[in-house]
């Protein structure tokens, strides 16, 4: 089991939302958290993105720290930089600490020039928020990440590229001896029903596949009620299924739910999904996975 666990990638969701946080009993079983995500292989850890999920995700690392005596390290890859990707980034409590240590991976933004930091320093800007980001006092590195680049990590090897989505999104390939799993959140399906070549590219034969649904069909052509949601950058999980198939995807797994989606109707979106997809969950914050 020690060999297995060496050679395994663990991933767990600490944020499943896409748009905005939500709470109540009535979204309890998927979680209400925005996006992040942990992965650890080997003696390395991954966060992607920064959504409210981050907080919960500080304070077990934190206390993690504490009990076995080491330090926080961790390399953060950020597949945009709207707003429910970055918010809880000012209240991830290991950054405040000088011991430990961040790599933080960011696009530029359609500008050109602005960065990740710049970002996340004017988030934590008054008015918006009382402490500057130099208040952390985490060694932190900051570097630029974007289409088809390549990060190697020791056995762990990361790749992006390049997905649809307003002011654009990195989709993320991770694979770590022989394992492998996509991450493609805020993306949005090309609108002839075909499958992104991009997106095909980093999924094509990984072991776990994770991919944006936020919408049904009816919401996305605007058969349900609201606006049609047509070129707002999200999938649904007919497309997920689609690119699924198309890659050779082993597992798919759905997230960035819309907050407005509450169990109930999560629930009944698996279960359409795993029709067209079998082996297919939705992403929940209270079930870890292993690839």
């Amino acid at each position: 089991m020690a060999v297995a666990l060496l050679l395994s990638m663990r991933i767990r969701f600490w944020g499943v939302r896409g748009s905005i946080a939500t709470s109540g009993a009535e979204f309890a079983q998927f979680g209400g958290n925005t996006t992040c995500v942990e992965i650890e292989a080997g003696d390395q850890r991954l966060i992607i993105d920064a959504g409210t999920g981050l907080r919960p995700l500080g304070e077990k690392l934190s206390a993690q720290a504490r009990l076995l005596g080491r330090e926080v390290s961790a390399t953060m890859l950020f597949t945009h930089l709207h707003w429910d990707h970055i918010q809880g980034f000012p209240f991830f409590g290991p950054a405040y600490q000088p011991t430990t240590e961040l790599d933080l991976y960011g696009p530029l933004e359609e500008d050109g020039v602005t960065t990740l930091a710049d970002v996340l320093t004017a988030q934590m800007t008054p008015p918006t928020f009382p402490v500057g980001l130099d208040a952390m006092a985490a060694t932190k590195r900051f570097h630029v990440i974007g289409d088809q680049d390549v990060v190697e990590l020791g056995d762990l090897v990361v790749r992006a590229r390049s997905l649809s989505h307003p002011q654009g999104s990195l989709g993320y390939r991770v694979d770590y001896r022989g394992r492998s799993l996509c991450f493609a959140t805020d993306t949005e399906h090309p609108s002839d029903g075909s499958v992104d070549e991009a997106l095909l590219d980093l999924a094509r034969g990984v072991d776990l596949f994770v991919c944006d649904a936020q919408y049904t069909e009816a919401e996305y052509e605007g058969r349900a009620a609201g606006p049609p949601r047509r070129g707002w950058g999200h999938s649904t999980y007919v497309a997920a299924a689609r690119t699924a198939r198309a890659a050779g995807a082993r597992r798919l797994v759905l997230t960035h739910h819309d907050p407005d989606h509450d169990d109930e109707v999560v629930e009944a979106i698996e279960h359409e999904a795993q029709l067209l997809f079998p082996a297919c969950r939705a992403a929940s914050e209270a079930h870890p996975l292993t690839v």
